[in-house]
């Protein structure tokens, strides 16, 4: 794996590089990846990063387990960084941070410790509940956040919880105490939007029963449930941005959870109207060169095709 990541590492940057080059060079295909915008122009990274001047919330929907896309988010951490963290042409600095579906928000508090090098990062994993791929595929987003300072916010719901509404309904999470809801957003959440729940519902028909991840639940409550973590990510994104002025976040979720500006796009305007949001959806493609309006035009504002051969594991 770690081998594997390495040498996808060194031709995914060395492909970047390249793009910066000159203006033709930049449209020319990538070794492992392309970027479009929603009319399928190509783009560069540095040009979708250009368009967030104005923005305040950078999504990033992957599939988590394409390695293209993990080194892709890491690059665009960084062109962001250095464009509106530092001071230069792109005017004042801004407070730039990173936020995680792959924490919950009940581990706040030990990732704030271990960033501020309160705590060891064995310390750090013993207590986080980190996902089993985090040391190859997330751990380069935090680890890069430490470095330069950046807060990480944890995003998501407790999965406790989520469970406890996919068994039992919502109004369940009212006989919380009120610490315990801290970690949740106000409650009652914003139902899913009328467009969201049929996506949702096609996908799950599409599912085997049986499959859910979250363990056996009654079926009418799995999208309250699903639209419960969207909603907490998109709260913790919305507090954040209420705290810190003029900032801009990078969240990185699932690509259901905001293709289409669905999901947490739409919740994190329930939370801040103002709140300006670019959507990225990365999506593995055999056909990674080729964009077809009829699949990726709805994807998002920008759609970053990866190479799926690259991203399997040698056989």
């Amino acid at each position: 794996m770690k081998h594997r990541a390495a040498r996808l590492a060194s031709i995914l940057l060395l492909a970047a590089a390249a793009a910066q080059i000159s203006p033709a060079r930049a449209q020319a295909p990538e070794p492992h990846y392309r970027a479009f915008d929603a009319s399928g122009r190509a783009v560069t990274l540095r040009q979708i990063v250009e368009t967030l001047a104005r923005a305040d919330v950078l999504v990033l929907g992957e599939r988590h387990d394409d390695a293209v896309t993990h080194l892709l988010e890491a690059e665009l951490l960084r062109l962001v960084e250095e464009t509106y963290a530092r001071p230069g042409p792109a005017g004042r600095p801004r407070p730039v941070a990173l936020s995680l579906e792959m924490f919950e928000r009940d581990v706040q508090t030990m990732l704030d410790e271990y960033l501020a090098g309160l705590i060891s990062e064995r310390h750090f994993l013993l207590s986080s509940r980190p996902w089993k791929n985090y040391e190859t595929d997330y751990r380069p987003l935090v680890e890069y956040a430490k470095g330069r300072g950046l807060p990480v916010i944890a995003a998501n719901a407790p999965a406790r919880y989520v469970s406890r509404v996919a068994a039992e309904g919502p109004d369940s999470l009212r006989a919380l105490s009120p610490a315990a809801r801290e970690w949740l957003p106000p409650l009652p959440y914003a139902p899913a939007s009328a467009e969201y729940a049929e996506k949702f519902r096609a996908v799950m028909q599409s599912t085997p029963h049986g499959t859910n991840p979250h363990g056996p639940s009654s079926p009418s409550f799995m999208l309250e449930a699903q639209t419960l973590r969207d909603a907490s990510m998109a709260d913790a994104v919305a507090q954040f941005l209420k705290r810190r002025r003029d900032a801009l976040v990078v969240h990185v979720n699932g690509a259901f959870h905001s293709e289409g500006r669905l999901g947490v796009p739409e919740q994190v305007k329930h939370y801040r109207a103002a709140a300006r949001v670019v959507v990225v959806t990365l999506a593995p493609e055999t056909s990674f060169t080729t964009f077809d309006a009829a699949r990726h035009a709805r994807l998002g504002d920008f759609v970053i095709l990866t190479d799926a051969g690259a991203s399997r594991p040698p056989s």
